[in-house]
Formats: C-alpha cells, sequence, structure tokens
C-alpha cells in the first residue's frame, strides 16, 4: 500500500508503515502460533509439542539467524559503492575496518533495516533524536549526515513514493531495483549549551560523500534533510531539542529532552 500522500508531506521520512502488511503480519504469526504444531514429522502431540519447547526454540533460532548475519547488509553496501565507482561519482573504495574510523574525514551513518514490518517514520525519529543526538553532544562524537536505505527500499513490503510519483527514478544496480535514498545532513560542530547552543546542519555540498550518492541517484534537493540540534542547561541536566527541516518546513521537532548519562 502506497501512502497518498506527496514525498513533501509533513514527515521525517516519505515512506510509511504498511498497515495491510502489518495485518498480514499480525495474522500469519497467529495461524504461526496455533498451527504450528502440524508443520514436520516431530511425531509429537500438540500438547507435546507446545510443552517441549520445540516451536519456541526454532522460533529463536530464525531470530538469530536473521539478527546474526551481516552478509547481505555487506553485499547490498558493495554493490552500491561498486556501482558509484563504475559510474564515476566516486574515484575508489575500500573497506578500512573498524580500527580506522578516526582517520575520516567525513563521518556517515548508513542505516539499513529489512524488518519490513517496523514503522519507519518512528525507527528513524527515534533513532535520531534518542541515542544519536546524545551520543553526538555527551560524547562529542561528529557526524556529518545519515542515509536511509536499504535492499528492501521500493519493493512490495517497502513501497516508496517517490517511485510512485516517477517510476523512470529506478536505480538498477547489481540485483536491486531501488528509489533514491533518504539523505539527512548534520551540523559539522559539536552543539554545546554555552559555547555552540544550536549548530545548524551543514548543506549538501559540505559533505562530499552526501553530494556523491545525491548526484548518483538523483535525488532531489526538496528532498533533502536537515538535522539541527538547540542544547541547553536545565537546572543539572543538558537538554536537547531535535528538529528535522525538508524543503524550508519542519517536519518534526522534539521537545527539549533531558540527556540521561550512563
Amino acid at each position: 500500500m502506497w501512502s497518498r500522500d506527496p514525498v513533501n508531506n509533513m514527515s521525517i521520512i516519505p515512506c510509511e508503515k504498511d498497515s495491510r502488511l502489518q495485518r498480514q503480519i499480525e495474522e500469519f504469526a497467529e495461524v504461526l502460533k496455533t498451527q504450528a504444531h502440524t508443520l514436520g514429522d516431530h511425531g509429537l502431540s500438540e500438547s507435546e509439542f507446545y510443552s517441549s519447547g520445540l516451536f519456541r526454540g526454532a522460533i529463536e533460532r530464525i531470530r538469530g539467524q536473521f539478527s546474526a548475519t551481516m552478509r547481505e547488509k555487506r553485499e547490498f553496501v558493495q554493490h552500491i559503492l561498486n556501482y558509484m565507482e563504475d559510474e564515476k561519482f566516486i574515484s575508489n573504495w575500500e573497506s578500512a575496518g573498524e580500527a580506522n574510523r578516526s582517520n575520516a574525514d567525513e563521518f556517515i551513518i548508513w542505516s539499513i533495516c529489512m524488518n519490513t514490518g517496523a514503522d519507519p517514520r518512528h525507527s528513524v525519529w527515534s533513532g535520531i533524536h534518542t541515542p544519536l543526538s546524545a551520543e553526538i553532544t555527551s560524547n562529542r562524537k561528529r557526524v556529518d549526515g545519515i542515509i536511509i536505505w536499504d535492499m528492501v527500499c521500493g519493493t512490495i513490503g517497502r513501497p516508496c513514493p517517490k517511485l510512485k510519483a516517477d517510476p523512470s527514478r529506478v536505480a538498477t544496480v547489481g540485483p536491486y531495483w531501488l528509489p533514491p535514498p533518504c539523505l539527512y545532513l548534520l551540523p559539522s560542530t559539536i552543539p554545546s549549551p554555552r559555547s555552540n547552543p544550536n549548530p545548524q546542519a551543514q548543506q549538501l555540498s559540505d559533505v562530499r560523500i552526501m553530494q556523491a550518492f545525491n548526484d548518483c541517484f538523483r535525488c532531489k534537493l526538496e528532498e533533502i534533510n536537515y538535522v539541527s540540534f538547540d542544547v541547553a542547561h536545565r537546572g543539572a541536566d543538558t537538554v536537547r531539542t531535535t528538529r528535522i527541516v525538508r524543503d524550508g518546513a519542519v517536519q518534526k521537532e522534539s521537545r527539549p529532552t533531558a540527556i540521561k548519562r550512563a
């Protein structure tokens, strides 16, 4: 089910949770819970099956297999970067490993969520406002941008309003047919209540890798998201306000929220 709202509706990301798919997931989960004993050749009665732990153990094993593997995510990223190199939007790339992250001139987060049952609007907002803004402010870790994009984007499980509005914007990258990514630009400086209380988001041209994604996959300027933080002292707490602006309009803004220290 596609959103009927235009791409520039008041939301932090154009796609939304598919209520029909969510309902199907819930219905299938209920069938699976009540009919699982009829599957396979375990030789157990219905009561024996559910009391044996076989069903719960199988579910936990499947969950572990889905969450543990990084291979699909790495392959997706490799296909994208190889495509960008072939099309001359980047000169080359190589995996430097976690140990070399501090040597980067630009630091971005690439969010890959393969769970089609998740609510993308809730996930993006909670990810930016709750852990990320606190990490940037408290631990002084600079993040230049965020890319929200994965192999599920544009599929039947997560239809993209960008492609609904203009199917010609699809990009064929290896085995994937993809819509343009969702790009979020963050401030270049660390928020500080005294010395830097409201740093503004960078412009697209300020972050070269984000510019490369924008140009390679034909994003539009009115689709670029700008994330800013206001920080202040309130009593003993440091509070931050997170704001996301797209196409000149505030898409979502938090109340001043205290940063919880570990």
